[in-house]
């Protein structure tokens, strides 16, 4: 590093900072612009006017259209094999015009399909009319940002209805546009009945059986999907419910609530209302559960089900020599006497607590401090 005479580093030049962007509606874009439109107007002109043609197009219904073979040749490698063949076979002759067939679909598409080829760009409301007819033809003849264009144009502008999408469908997989298939696929899932129920579905069964097979195996193995999230959306909810009663079971002999509480606290007249959806509830079963005269092993469902609750709690419970929480250290101590469903029990403190970070609620300490 270069330095000056009193031993500092000598300050480098700085680059200059990137110039600005150009905002859209300065000059300079509006010149660029207006230069585009005037380009893409010369082109255009130049399709529609014909002048010096060396190519004509038939269509169906004896259409001809005329274009220049250097633009075709220039827009898709497959025109430009065509008219080298074509060229290669008319070698020799004088002022002979080189011709290529396009058929199968309507004169206009074709049209469209060459016009675009010239400048790019078309009618808006054109290619919506024959955008299935473009993709067909961007993907024969190898033109991708038709093709791309044709797949927005049918993804974005509501083009795909129950009565067409069987045939988009098949089209997009034979024109390998993976994007356009897929969405097909989701929209025939959910609308299946109503779909399942058009003339395109009863062609492509005559005329692609084993691509029915397919669908219907789809339309089955979303359905078995579907019911195993609701499955486990409610399995989930249970879990995120056994944990509010834990919590409502912690504030009751902690803080005590409405009727119910530590023996050392009073509790108010004009209590407000509990904010643990499971206070109530609990309440209603810690009551049957002191004044019931049948508190053995299954013999009543209720007791039962306080013992059971009771014995959740010294799993989840963090301190159980503090714990308010009756039988919270005896579950304990006999826990670690005995090992029986120990691992159902496990599992089931493991998918209580995983229900709770997954609903996005912190995890609470359910011992007494």
């Amino acid at each position: 590093m270069d330095r000056r005479n009193d031993g500092f580093p000598l300050e480098r030049t700085l680059p200059n900072p990137p110039p600005l962007p150009v905002a859209w509606n300065s000059p300079i874009m509006r010149r660029n612009c207006s230069n585009f439109t005037a380009a893409k107007n010369m082109w255009d002109c130049l399709f529609d006017e014909g002048y010096r043609v060396d190519v004509s197009i038939d269509t169906d219904n004896g259409g001809t259209i005329y274009a220049h073979a250097s633009i075709l040749g220039m827009a898709s490698l497959v025109f430009k094999s065509m008219l080298n063949l074509n060229q290669s076979r008319t070698h020799g002759c004088r002022g002979h015009q080189r011709s290529i067939s396009i058929r199968g679909v309507p004169t206009e598409a074709v049209q469209i399909f060459i016009r675009f080829l010239y400048s790019a760009s078309n009618e808006e409301d054109k290619m919506q009319e024959h955008a299935l007819n473009l993709l067909v033809l961007s993907h024969a003849y190898v033109v991708p940002h038709l093709k791309r264009e044709c797949e927005r144009q049918l993804l974005e502008r509501g083009l795909i209805t129950t009565d067409n999408v069987v045939d988009i469908f098949q089209i997009a997989l034979l024109c390998d546009a993976p994007r356009l298939s897929l969405f097909c696929h989701r929209f025939m899932l959910k609308r299946f009945k109503a779909i399942s129920s058009t003339q395109g579905w009863e062609a492509m069964k005559k005329s692609h059986p084993v691509l029915e097979k397919q669908i219907l195996k789809s339309v089955n193995d979303e359905d078995i999907m579907k019911k195993e999230r609701v499955r486990k959306m409610n399995e989930r909810k249970v879990y995120v419910q056994l944990y509010e009663a834990m919590e409502a079971l912690v504030h009751i002999c902690k803080d005590g609530c409405r009727t119910i509480g530590p023996y050392d606290k009073v509790l108010k007249k004009d209590q407000t209302p509990c904010k643990y959806a499971a206070c109530k509830g609990l309440e209603l079963l810690i009551r049957h559960f002191a004044g019931c005269k049948m508190r053995v092993s299954c013999g009543c469902i209720h007791c039962k089900r306080m013992w059971q609750v009771l014995e959740l709690h010294s799993r989840l419970c963090s301190d159980s020599d503090v714990c308010r929480v009756p039988l919270c250290r005896n579950f304990k101590q006999r826990r670690r006497r005995q090992k029986k469903d120990e691992i159902k029990w496990r599992i089931l403190v493991r998918k209580i607590v995983r229900s709770k970070s997954i609903s996005g609620m912190p995890f609470f300490s359910l011992g007494s401090s």
